[in-house]
């Protein structure tokens, strides 16, 4: 029976358990949900919702899984007791009533999630998140297929035979297959990635005693670790990353750059966010509409199709030396290679010492370009000069770079200045990866005004005073009207927040120069604005930073030249 017209003479009424997730990679970020009915007395799976939701935090994408799941019980069986299984120990405590919910966004989808059903027919149990991998699967799949600028589709779902629960032998309980179905289609802004887009983030280890959580929906001082709605935040943040941001310093001259004391801090937690959702995200990324589906028992037996693109957890299984499923077997020598290679990705990516489960970090692998001709000259070039490209010894070193960043193989994205010798040196990076280079304004060099091209020792003989004040001073600027270091540091520092969200999860190389690049680090630090004078930085060198899903920053590498031996 359906349910919708259900004999009250039938017998004792259904038991359902609902199993549901979400997701965001970045909290917020890209996100979605995923659910599954099944059939208290068999475990059958009945029906699967997933949809992808656009910027979210992880908490909102946990509630629209548990409304989703709820929803396609209620039409398999209206007049069924559920049994809700979920990870998220916030959504568990808070739906029971042991926990107050004080967050605005979670009240209404708490409210609309305890109108699905009559009071007292659904209990709420809180599983380790193992015992969640079905939902945590379908939650991936929608996020994968957003990012792909697709909806998430039943017929290419695998969740069902990756965990364990097969898809034949359904009975027709549920009512067929139908769309739309959840709280309703999200819209935001998705990468368009090449690759399979990382496992989702997710919010740190939740509070095991219920006690009334009160932390807000994210962290609010840089580098808090916590739960992204009201759970208190856990302790073991990483590094903090203050905002403020500045420094310049000539192609190869001047001593060093300067940093910005005046830089505002920008939220934690997926800082920018806002700036991304509902528009084209920096990279080649595009809107996409959210939209869900649910498959139910009826129709649906067999394999599922294979899905649209990789999974997230690909990862693991090929560093396990697995393969899909129906794949032809490779050499155990690639096998071997392979593995090396995501054992190496997954140790960039790994979130270090914050807890386990925040998910991978926005990885910047930040490359400087390629010697100029001004280069060994030391002299300042900015983004008011000539704009040189790259010499032969500068396109030498490109190609060392690309063949290094190729063997590494963990690269997503490309983002570069708009100058021309970055521009060439992320065109021979992106020819040897199959990528595109996106332009990103916000990464070019200082302008240095009337001391473009000169050296270091012309400029002092020439403006004396200017250059005194320039080196003094992080609001002095350039003679001519060149760029201050405190504008510099707010140009970056606002560049460095729509990167970390647009790019969440994914590790992204941006060639780029001496001063954007040194500010980087100096900001992931902490480090007081004088660190940037005791900073070399070498052409065609490779230095990372890591940004967590909780605002902590991690410098991962710096100013390597190993490539170029």
């Amino acid at each position: 029976m359906t349910g919708a017209g259900a004999d009250p003479e039938a017998g004792p009424a259904r038991e359902f358990v609902v199993e549901a997730d979400g997701g965001s990679r970045g909290n917020p970020g890209p996100a979605g949900y995923g659910a599954v009915v099944l059939d208290a007395a068999t475990g059958e799976t009945l029906a699967e919702a997933a949809e992808y939701l656009g910027v979210v935090t992880n908490n909102v994408a946990e509630y629209r899984g548990l409304v989703a799941g709820l929803r396609a019980a209620r039409e398999l069986d209206p007049d069924a007791t559920v049994r809700v299984r979920m990870d998220s120990k916030l959504v568990v405590e808070q739906m029971s009533g042991r926990w107050k919910i004080k967050h605005p966004d979670m009240k209404p989808l708490a409210a609309e999630a305890a109108r699905v059903f009559p009071p007292g027919r659904v209990t709420y149990e809180w599983i380790p998140r193992a015992e969640n991998k079905h939902a945590d699967r379908l939650a991936n799949e929608a996020m994968d297929a957003g990012a792909r600028g697709e909806r998430w589709s039943p017929s290419t779902s695998t969740a069902d035979l990756d965990t364990g629960r097969s898809a034949g032998g359904r009975t027709a309980t549920g009512g067929g297959a139908r769309a739309g179905s959840g709280t309703g289609a999200g819209t935001g802004a998705a990468s368009a990635a090449r690759t399979g887009a990382p496992g989702a983030a997710r919010p740190p280890a939740e509070p095991t005693a219920p006690a009334e959580p009160t932390a807000p929906a994210e962290p609010t001082a840089p580098g808090a670790t916590g739960s992204a709605a009201d759970a208190t935040a856990a302790p073991g943040a990483s590094v903090s990353d203050s905002a403020g941001t500045r420094g310049a310093e000539a192609d190869a001259g001047p001593p060093a750059a300067r940093g910005d004391a005046t830089g505002t801090p920008g939220p934690a937690g997926g800082r920018g966010a806002g700036a991304v959702a509902g528009q084209a995200a920096v990279g080649g990324a595009r809107s996409a509409s959210g939209g869900s589906a649910v498959r139910g028992g009826a129709g649906a037996a067999g394999p599922a199709g294979p899905e649209a693109g990789p999974r997230p957890d690909a990862a693991s299984e090929a560093a396990a030396g697995s393969g899909a499923p129906g794949s032809a077997g490779s050499s155990t020598t690639s096998q071997a290679a392979a593995s090396a290679d995501v054992r190496a990705a997954r140790t960039v990516a790994s979130p270090g010492w914050g807890p386990p489960d925040m998910g991978a970090p926005a990885t910047f692998v930040l490359l400087r370009h390629g010697e100029t001709p001004l280069t060994p000259q030391k002299r300042f070039s900015g983004s008011g000069g000539s704009d040189p490209s790259l010499s032969a010894a500068g396109r030498e070193q490109a190609e060392k770079v690309a063949a290094s960043l190729a063997r590494r193989g963990t690269v997503q994205a490309i983002v570069a200045s708009p100058l021309a010798r970055t521009r060439e040196t992320a065109g021979i990076v992106a020819a040897r990866l199959g990528l595109e280079v996106a332009v990103e304004d916000g990464l070019r060099e200082t302008d240095f005004g009337a001391w473009e091209g000169l050296t270091f020792g012309e400029v002092r003989e020439r403006y004396p005073d200017d250059l005194n004040a320039w080196l003094s001073s992080p609001d002095a600027e350039p003679t001519g009207g060149g760029e201050s270091f405190a504008a510099t540091g707010a140009r970056v520092a606002a560049t460095r927040d729509r990167l970390v969200a647009a790019y969440a999860g994914r590790t992204v190389l941006l060639v780029s120069h001496v001063t954007p690049i040194k500010t980087f680090v100096r900001l992931a630090l902490g480090a007081p604005p004088e660190s940037l004078f005791r900073m070399e930085l070498s052409a065609a060198s490779l230095s990372a930073v890591a940004y967590y899903a909780d605002g902590g920053a991690s410098v991962r590498l710096f100013n390597d030249t190993s490539h170029l031996r």
